[in-house]
């Protein structure tokens, strides 16, 4: 008879859920100045790439590390609470799949490249931006991969305690299937729309799609070069 453990989760996933909370309970123990100062070091901006850059806190240091730190810093508690279920949901798989270190190298990959969508889309733009979408994002594309394998194989066993057993379907794949589509341009509607929405409704600014169209896109086309299990299946068969 199998023991069910009240909590499935890896401890890197943990670990970033700590990492996450941690950074937001500093950031509110700050005075409001320090804070704001704090919170646009760490942001991603992409005016730091202007003429004016250099003046924005954290100087040419935040030029570059700023594609990462930006995914730690998160608006308020609401945000952040958001983005730790999604990260639950989505990177418990993920990291179960592909191990710890790998999570952490593959969430930060998917959340720098949503950050250079967003600069390429909105160069210039003096927009600071916060929060681990990206990340998430990525985390999601990802887990659709294997995720929709399960449902065909009617094994639903294996994606909560063996998802490295579940063959990882291609994009092509993925590109030709109906549900796997349908899933995809709901998550794009809603990004939309919540964007659309968002600045009426929020007091701390709206939500940066971008990041997200481009942590989905990057972790939907790379998980495949951070899975164990594709790249061991492929020496096998060579």
């Amino acid at each position: 008879m199998r023991r069910e453990p009240i909590f499935n989760v890896p401890a890197s996933v943990l670990a970033t859920l700590g990492l996450l909370a941690g950074v937001h309970a500093l950031m509110s123990l700050l005075p409001e100045r320090e804070a704001v100062r704090a919170t646009l070091a760490l942001a991603f901006i992409p005016a730091r790439y202007s003429d004016f850059g250099a003046e924005l806190p954290g100087g040419v240091l935040a030029a570059v590390a700023s594609f990462f730190t930006y995914q730690v810093v998160h608006a308020d508690l609401t945000h952040l609470l958001v983005n730790a279920a999604w990260l639950l949901a989505f990177g418990s798989a993920v990291a179960m799949r592909i191990g710890g270190w790998r999570f952490v190298f593959f969430s930060a990959f998917c959340g720098a490249c949503g950050a250079l969508t967003f600069l390429v889309l909105e160069w210039g733009a003096a927009v600071p931006v916060v929060g681990a979408s990206g990340a998430v994002s990525g985390l999601m594309a990802a887990a659709f991969r294997f995720l929709f394998n399960v449902m065909d194989e009617r094994d639903a066993e294996a994606l909560r305690y063996a998802p490295q057993t579940v063959p990882l379907m291609s994009v092509p794949a993925m590109l030709t299937n109906r549900r796997v589509l349908t899933v995809i341009v709901v998550w794009i509607v809603i990004n939309f729309v919540m964007a659309a929405v968002a600045p009426a409704v929020m007091s701390t600014g709206g939500i940066a799609w971008q990041v997200h169209l481009g942590g989905f896109i990057a972790g939907l086309l790379g998980f495949g070069f951070f899975d164990p299990v594709r790249r061991s299946m492929e020496q096998h068969i060579n």
